[in-house]
Order: structure tokens, then sequence, then C-alpha cells
């Protein structure tokens, strides 16, 4: 195809460096961006664990600081991760899938050597993804309150039973307005691009993108009409710890384990959003008929 001329000027490159055979595919979406006439950079540990020598290797703060985009080689747990870490600089992400998957990171290895240097040279849908921010707070003995953690998550914040095979008992409260008590084996607040992860296998509803809410979505509820219910992404959720005798919560599967009685989770949305971009033409529709093969059976 004819030389495109690039959008940006520096360019990272993050690979699932574990998984087998990744180098030489790195090697070619590196030699792609080069020739689209970006300085290139390799994430660090990419860079390590691979033995690939010929970019220099930063850190995903250094990636935010220096970089304009980043392409993320891998599924979509490799890209939550790096998202994560770069939302706070504003750094866009396109993502080539080498998971199963994949509904955001979306490019095809196949079609990697026409659709990146498209969207390098600025032919792309850009979308802006909202991000959960949680904290835990825990009353101290002189009867203050402590956040003894705080993060964010793309997908989802979980707050479920540990090791042990009893129930946890939960209370939610929107803006100090109480919802329900759950006896369950956890209760899953999760965003739009959250919805086609694990709340999905829960039960829960798909939700568009751009849709300004979050989903609570208990798992194995003891009580059937405990249902998913779908709430405004502007109000702060609270999470109660009743009675557990081992709970854990995770952000985007980044555990903390030993929540007490007493402990209140609260989430609300980040002031930080994730950026996108697609090839050019890209429809979140097509990409859940692909995905979940809702084309089967259709003449």
């Amino acid at each position: 195809m004819p030389h495109l001329p690039c959008r940006f000027k520096h360019a990272a490159l993050v690979g699932k460096y574990h998984a087998r055979g990744i180098r030489p595919v790195l090697e070619d979406v590196a030699h792609i961006l080069a020739r689209a006439g970006c300085e290139v950079s390799l994430e660090m540990e990419t860079a390590h664990n691979t033995g690939m020598t010929d970019y220099p290797a930063l850190t995903l703060a250094q990636i935010g600081r220096e970089c304009d985009v980043a392409v993320v080689l891998g599924g979509d747990g490799t890209m939550l991760a790096v998202a994560r870490e770069l939302a706070p600089f504003n750094v866009p992400l396109v993502g080539i899938n080498q998971g199963r998957l994949g509904f955001i990171t979306d490019i095809q290895q196949k079609d990697m050597p026409t659709a990146l240097p498209l969207i390098l040279s600025g032919q792309y849908e850009e979308e802006h993804r909202a991000m959960l921010q949680g904290a835990v707070l825990r009353p101290t003995r002189d009867g203050g309150i402590e956040t003894i953690y705080e993060d964010f998550a793309i997908n989802e914040v979980v707050v479920s039973r540990g090791a042990t095979a009893s129930m946890v008992e939960l209370r939610a409260e929107i803006e100090g307005q109480f919802v329900a008590n759950y006896r369950a084996d956890g209760l899953i607040v999760c965003s739009p691009t959250g919805s086609t992860a694990y709340a999905m296998s829960a039960g829960g509803p798909i939700l568009q993108p751009g849709l300004g809410g979050w989903a609570l979505v208990p798992i194995a509820s003891h009580t059937l009409s405990n249902r998913p219910i779908v709430v405004s992404d502007r109000d702060t959720i609270t999470i109660e710890i009743v009675a557990a005798k081992d709970a854990s919560m995770n952000f985007d599967m980044q555990s903390l384990a030993s929540l007490l009685p007493g402990d209140r989770v609260t989430i609300r949305r980040s002031d930080h959003r994730v950026r996108f971009l697609h090839p050019k033409g890209w429809n979140y529709f097509a990409t859940l008929r692909r995905k979940l093969r809702w084309n089967e059976g259709v003449s």
C-alpha cells in the first residue's frame, strides 16, 4: 500500500510477552511502526522478556509521559493492565488481538499490516471508555475511618467470598440510599466495557459502551429475586461487608484479600477515561455479533 503520513510521533509497543511465538509478531509490528515514521519504544517488561534490544525500553509511566500512542499485542487482559496505567496520561491505545475473545483488542493479526498503517495515518474511529474508581474504607478503633486500598478498574470491581465455600452478606447503597442486601457468592459492579466479561458470565446485561451507567450483578445469589440492576454512573455505590468468614475484592482481577465485616467499598466514576483507536468503520454491534456468534444459524 502507498506510504501514508503518520499522525503520531512516538509509539510504544507492549506485548503479552509470555505468549508462545510473540517475538516475531512484535518485531513485525515494530517494523510497521518504524516504516510509518514513528519513533518506536518497547515497554520494559516486554523488551526484557523477549530479548528485543533494537528499541529503547520504557516503563509504563515513561510511556505515558513520552509517547503519543501505544500499540498493545495480546488479549483483553493485557490491554486492561496497560490501559489502567496509561489512562491518567490520556495516551490512545490500539489493540492487536492474540487472545481468544478480544472485545477491546479488535485488530486481528492477519489484518495488522493493512489496518495499523491506516490508523497511524489518522484513519480511525476514536472511542472513550469510562473507568471505575474504588476504595476500601475500614472503621478504626477510635471511631474514625481509614482508607486501606484504592485502585482503578476498566471492567469491574468484584466483592466476593474468598477461599471458603460460605456465602458473604453484602449491603448495597447508592448515594446513601439502601438498595438491597445480598447473600451470595459476591457482587459485581461493572462498567459497560466490563459487561461482556465476568458480569456477562454471571447473567448480567450487555451495556453499550457509551451508556452512562454501571451494572450491579449478584453472583449466585441465595435469593432468586436479587436481579442485576443498571444504575447511573454519576452516583457513588457503597458495598458494606455485613457478614463473611472470608471475603475479598478485586479490580479487574487485581485482588485484595481479607475484607472484614464493617468494611465499606465505595465505587464511583473515575475522572480518567480510556482512549481506544479502532479501524475506520469499526462497529460495536458487529463486534458482538462476531465474538458472541450471533450470526450462527442465520441464512
